[in-house]
């Protein structure tokens, strides 16, 4: 009886051991904050090129990624930040270096650029192609998502200067609600860090709802019950945000809010009538 005892606990102490050790990983896994690129490299025959030179270049910060073609001409650039442009040189000895400008990369997707190269027996000059911005027909979708840009998040109207204001562009929004899902199972992140309203107590999130100023962030990235096994710990609707990085000009931004001038000048009209 003493042996058996002792075997089931043992048994009990690893079984524990294990669920924690899962739920750490569990716990571990953080929400999508960069983005990627991928591609085959061939030649004008359809030939593969391994071990071909792939180096992506993030022009306003001068960021640098690179990596080589393997054995089936394919390469893949995990973890690079959003937003661009970017500039991408692909080289192979023997033949001509092309480059691929004008690329944007969206939070949470990766953009698939294919490369052609021509034979050369000679060093030639940049043949330069201008690449088309990441679409829905480009990048590998995993659920429905909205991404909004900067330059979006810069020119579209703000009323409460929130995160709902910019949400709002997503077809399945509707305040911190996505899809009909309760507001309190949204889950909110910046830079992979939680700001949710852990307590549950209502749909709003901390901060006065908007625990970050908008004028920090980068890039939004709304998702509807993702199949991305990266985006864990919630159900429903996500938010995904980043923040702003430095680059090599220096800028600042600034607001003002139009709608409370407009009230007080029409309050003031109508006071004098």
């Amino acid at each position: 009886m003493r042996k058996t005892d002792n075997l089931m606990s043992s048994f009990r102490r690893y079984f524990l051991l294990a669920v924690a050790f899962m739920m750490s990983v569990t716990i571990a896994v953080g929400q999508v904050t960069t983005s990627g690129m991928n591609g085959k490299v061939t030649d004008t025959k359809g030939e593969t090129l391994p071990g071909a030179t792939v180096v992506a270049v993030h022009v306003p910060s001068g960021t640098q990624y690179g990596t080589t073609s393997n054995n089936d001409g394919w390469f893949n650039l995990p973890g690079m930040r959003a937003g661009g442009p970017y500039s991408v040189e692909v080289s192979f000895v023997g033949f001509s270096k092309e480059t691929y400008s004008d690329i944007t990369l969206f939070l949470g997707q990766t953009f698939v650029l294919n490369a052609v190269l021509k034979e050369g027996s000679v060093e030639l000059g940049e043949v330069l192609v201008v690449g088309m911005k990441a679409s829905a027909f480009q990048t590998d979708k995993t659920g429905a998502a909205t991404n909004i840009s900067n330059l979006q998040l810069s020119t579209m109207p703000s009323i409460n200067r929130g995160i709902q204001d910019v949400t709002r562009l997503s077809p399945y929004a509707n305040g911190m609600s996505f899809a009909g899902g309760d507001g309190r199972s949204t889950n909110f992140t910046v830079d992979g860090a939680n700001f949710n309203n852990n307590f549950g107590l209502s749909s709003s999130l901390p901060g006065g709802g908007n625990p970050i100023s908008l004028d920090a962030i980068e890039e939004v990235q709304v998702v509807v019950a993702p199949f991305d096994i990266r985006q864990t710990n919630f159900i429903g609707g996500g938010i995904n945000a980043i923040t702003k990085s430095g680059t090599n000009q220096f800028k600042g931004t600034a607001y003002t809010l139009i709608l409370e001038n407009v009230m007080q000048n029409l309050q003031k009209h109508m006071a004098s009538h």
